[in-house]
């Protein structure tokens, strides 16, 4: 409807006056948005929630099927974790560090049987027995094999490393000094003696010393992994435990409120908990007792009896230099000779070497560890009377029945000295025979373990979730 104009507008119309603008309506007030509620974090939320859930018996039971499951799955990850390590270092005694310090014995051995051929070959005359040519060159191919192979499986920045790259360089100066002396002795040059004594200081100066620290070195690595392999497994038995102690909490608390004396899930969870934890218990216990028994009745043996056989070929170089330089080299005070007074110190290193080994060798009862090493105390007893007989004889001047006497075919050194050396070759092969044996029962006794855990691990998860969940079938 149009409202008739007002007398002002009729008269601005007259005038010829455009009309005032209309008044703009004020405009209506805006109200206040509602405050909006905070709503709680949702950490706090979470808490809330499970705060109300603990006031209600299917929500605690809710949390005890969880707690449960959770410890039971720990327990089996640490029990695979830990026994995994101690089976990989139970296979590192066995298939790596045993056999390198064994190698590492062999590079001594044959270092020192090498140059107690050298100076038994020239002892022999111009013409070099081809027995004992044979032995020196065997001897030589042998340290050199196996310090390939020992750097193969070392690392060339360790001690071990340096001590094989000192062997490498040595070894061929050695067979330089071996080959002149040879030459010359053929040629019935004296100065072949010269070059003899020349190669044996090289020897039992720089080669035999870097052999003796490799087969420390070495030794002292199984050592360390023995020992790893030894430890107890400590978090896993406490997990075990923990888990167990749970698992029997909660059943008497559902035998508590529902007088029912089994809960199958409960239960078989619990089976499985015991199973893994006497798995672990008992076969950690068979393994540590099969890889102190290696250590005790195998490798300590050894390590006493390579060091006799070591000191033993020692003997019979200085032995045989005695009389290749005939007094000619003394020792520092001036007053004797030194071959000789390093025969008497060598031997008398055996005869103590071998009273340990003859305590150590053939804890296992049957008799065969003893008899070699008993054989080579007698050995060595005979040895040191022929020897005192030669000396005499050559102190007379009597040098052809002396040196008949030494490295005769009969009723000499030599043939007392390969006695010894072959008893305690038998010795050694009985004693790795036996360490062997019980490395790789322990070992046995790990296999299975990790995997086991885990699958118990899970079936026990499992059953204590599905035991849970029957007795929250009842609130339904």
């Amino acid at each position: 409807m149009t409202h008739p104009p007002s007398a002002r507008e009729a008269l601005q119309r007259a005038l010829g006056q455009p009309p005032a603008p209309e008044a703009a309506p004020a405009p209506a007030p805006v109200p206040a948005p509602a405050p909006v509620p905070q709503q709680p974090s949702t950490r706090a939320a979470v808490v809330g929630r499970l705060r109300a859930a603990a006031t209600t018996e299917p929500g605690r039971l809710r949390i005890i099927g969880a707690v449960l499951a959770f410890l039971v799955l720990v327990f089996g990850a640490v029990t695979a974790v830990e026994i995994n390590d101690r089976a990989a270092s139970a296979d590192d005694v066995v298939e790596r560090s045993q056999p390198l310090s064994a190698d590492a014995a062999g590079i001594y051995r044959s270092l020192a049987d090498a140059d107690a051929a050298a100076a038994s070959g020239f002892l022999a005359g111009p013409q070099e027995p081809r027995a004992v040519h044979d032995q020196y060159v065997k001897d030589i191919e042998e340290a050199s094999r196996l310090l390939v192979k020992a750097a193969a499986n070392t690392d060339a920045a360790t001690a071990s490393g340096r001590e094989i790259t000192t062997l490498n360089e040595g070894l061929p100066r050695y067979t330089g000094l071996i080959e002149r002396a040879r030459a010359n002795n053929r040629q019935g040059l004296p100065l072949g003696g010269a070059y003899l004594r020349y190669a044996n200081q090289a020897m039992s100066g720089e080669l035999l010393p870097a052999a003796e620290r490799l087969y420390a070195a070495e030794t002292g690595r199984l050592g360390q992994d023995q020992s790893s392999a030894r430890s107890r497994p400590l978090f896993s038995l406490v997990a075990g435990v923990v888990a167990l102690a749970v698992l029997v909490w909660a059943q008497r608390r559902n035998y508590r409120r529902t007088n029912r004396v089994f809960n199958h899930g409960l239960l078989a969870a619990t089976a499985a908990t015991v199973v893994l934890l006497l798995w672990l218990a008992v076969g950690h216990t068979v393994a540590r007792s099969g890889l102190a028994e290696a250590d005790s009745h195998g490798q300590r043996p050894m390590d006493v009896l390579n060091r006799a056989r070591i000191d033993s070929l020692k003997a019979r170089a200085d032995e045989n230099l005695t009389v290749v330089a005939r007094g000619a080299v003394l020792t520092a005070d001036g007053k004797n000779d030194k071959y000789e007074t390093d025969y008497t110190a060598g031997m008398k290193a055996l005869g103590g070497e071998l009273a340990a080994a003859a305590k150590l060798a053939d804890d296992t009862g049957d008799g065969e560890g003893g008899k070699p090493v008993a054989a080579a105390a007698e050995a060595v007893k005979e040895w040191q009377g022929r020897h005192r007989t030669a000396r005499t004889t050559d102190d007379a001047g009597d040098y052809e029945s002396a040196l008949e006497q030494i490295i005769g075919q009969e009723n000499s050194t030599g043939e007392s000295f390969k006695k010894v050396d072959d008893a305690l070759r038998d010795a050694l092969a009985h004693e790795q025979d036996d360490f062997t044996r019980a490395a790789r029962d322990g070992r046995g006794a790990l296999g299975g373990l990790p995997a086991g855990a885990v699958i118990l691990a899970v079936l026990g998860a499992v059953a204590g979730i599905v035991g849970v969940n029957r007795r929250l079938s009842e609130f339904r």
